[in-house]
């Protein structure tokens, strides 16, 4: 069975799997349903239970079966199912999680009878708990320490160190707003008003935190799947970052847009979003915080200039 690389397959994920034969992907991202009621334009987010836990498990078996057996899986999710699938990955399907990571963001869900929604659960699982791909070298993936920010120690590793597992992107939350001893990198969550906004999806990731993982956990080369493709943010970022990619999706919409976004750009482009870890995206900040301190404003990142020849490998949309 031959693997459809640099292609979007539309349709049903379970479906889908059947094309991709086991133990031929490096490393997928999933970021299904919440099954909390968002609105998509071809899938119900409003499931029974039973019902989204059962298919939970059966698309979460199928991308363990096609993971090499050196493999990584990420796992977006939501409070309401976070602890279940986590379980179910390790006590049904045999995964290791090696960091269970917050992502706190801003522009998040106001809510009248709780606390307000501002974080989503991302956990890295692998198939082999000594056998996997982490790039904890890579300098675009550390972080600077306590140690050289604060300090100025001569003893600090000068390539810093790998982030921490709670990823903040609420530079308003931060004392003061920034200030160069935080060694948390801000990036934020992808509003209405940032650049990087496609438009055509509700839930569409920030390329930076898409970007850390990628590099974190594959190489040039390496094979990429999501099969909950939606905006198309991590196959987007699988090309700039020189990975193949697979995608699956559901919605014709989507899909066609995706591709669209995907041959839009090249191998090599820059990320969307702040380069620097202490700098804010939102336009509409001006580059002021809400007690009157003054931000470090986004600089847009730094684009290479566009061949005039055509991709050879230009994405692929294939319907059912």
């Amino acid at each position: 069975m031959e693997l459809p690389l640099r292609t979007i397959l539309q349709g049903d994920c379970l479906e889908l799997f059947t094309k991709v034969p086991s133990g031929s992907i490096d490393l997928a991202f999933a970021d299904p349903p919440f099954n909390i009621g968002y609105e998509y334009d071809e899938y119900h987010d409003r499931q029974n239970r039973s019902h989204y836990l059962d298919w939970s498990r059966k698309w979460m078996s199928e991308v363990v079966r096609v993971l090499k057996p050196t493999g990584t899986f990420w796992l977006a999710i939501g409070d309401e199912y976070a602890a279940e699938l986590k379980l179910i990955a390790q006590d049904q399907l045999d995964l290791t999680c090696r960091s269970w990571v917050i992502w706190y963001y801003t522009f998040g869900v106001n809510c009248s009878r709780k606390f307000s929604r501002s974080h989503a659960h991302l956990f890295h699982f692998v198939k082999d708990r000594k056998r996997f791909t982490f790039n904890f070298a890579d300098p675009a993936v550390r972080v600077p320490s306590a140690r050289q920010l604060v300090y100025a120690d001569s003893r600090a590793n000068p390539d810093g160190r790998l982030p921490d597992d709670t990823w903040i992107l609420r530079p308003q939350d931060v004392p003061n707003g920034f200030s160069e001893d935080q060694d948390t990198w801000y990036f934020p969550r992808v509003a209405g008003t940032f650049k990087e906004r496609a438009g055509f999806h509700g839930c569409q990731m920030p390329e930076r935190l898409l970007g850390r993982i990628i590099r974190c956990c594959s190489n040039p080369g390496d094979i990429v799947l999501d099969p909950f493709t939606g905006s198309g943010t991590t196959l987007v970022v699988a090309k700039k970052l020189g990975r193949n990619w697979l995608g699956f999706e559901l919605s014709k919409n989507y899909a066609k847009n995706a591709i669209a976004r995907i041959n839009a750009v090249e191998s090599g482009d820059s990320l969307e979003g702040p380069p620097e870890p202490l700098e804010s995206a939102p336009k509409t900040a001006n580059g002021r915080s809400l007690n009157g301190s003054t931000h470090v404003a986004a600089r847009s990142p730094r684009r290479r200039k566009k061949s005039t020849k055509k991709d050879s490998q230009e994405a692929r949309l294939f319907e059912s």
